[in-house]
């Protein structure tokens, strides 16, 4: 029965991680984000998010988006400096039209820093990004 169920693979949707400005506290700050980069809206996305080593692990955050256009992207949630010294995992699951995608996508420990900023798809920003 299992072998029967097929899930597509996921192509043009990505998690990338952006240092931003955060205007009130005056801080730079490192927000997660989902970018939507298909010519299709992607219905009820949901991410579950956590941060791990062999010692540690954050609890599970998670997220729903009941709707993300076609060609746009969403803010997930903000990072704190200690978990970046973590793996972090973004584990996401979405509908386009009546099929079901899933896709975990992991940033490593210590790969969000400034030095692995690169530019990002429709976001007009750098970041680091997993596809």
């Amino acid at each position: 029965m299992k072998k029967d169920i097929q899930i597509p693979e996921v192509k043009d949707v990505y998690v990338a991680v952006v240092q931003e400005q955060h205007l009130e506290y005056k801080t730079l700050d490192w927000n997660a984000y989902i970018i939507n980069n298909t010519e299709k809206d992607l219905e009820t996305v949901l991410i579950v998010s956590q941060g791990y080593n062999t010692n540690k692990m954050t609890p599970p955050m998670r997220h729903t988006i009941a709707k993300l256009p076609a060609k746009s992207y969403a803010k997930i949630e903000y990072l704190q400096e200690k978990v970046l010294a973590l793996n972090n995992t973004f584990k996401v699951t979405f509908f386009e039209g009546n099929k079901m995608f899933d896709k975990t996508y992991t940033f490593r420990k210590n790969t969000i820093n400034p030095k692995a900023l690169q530019k990002l798809p429709l976001m007009q920003l750098q970041g680091v990004l997993v596809k």
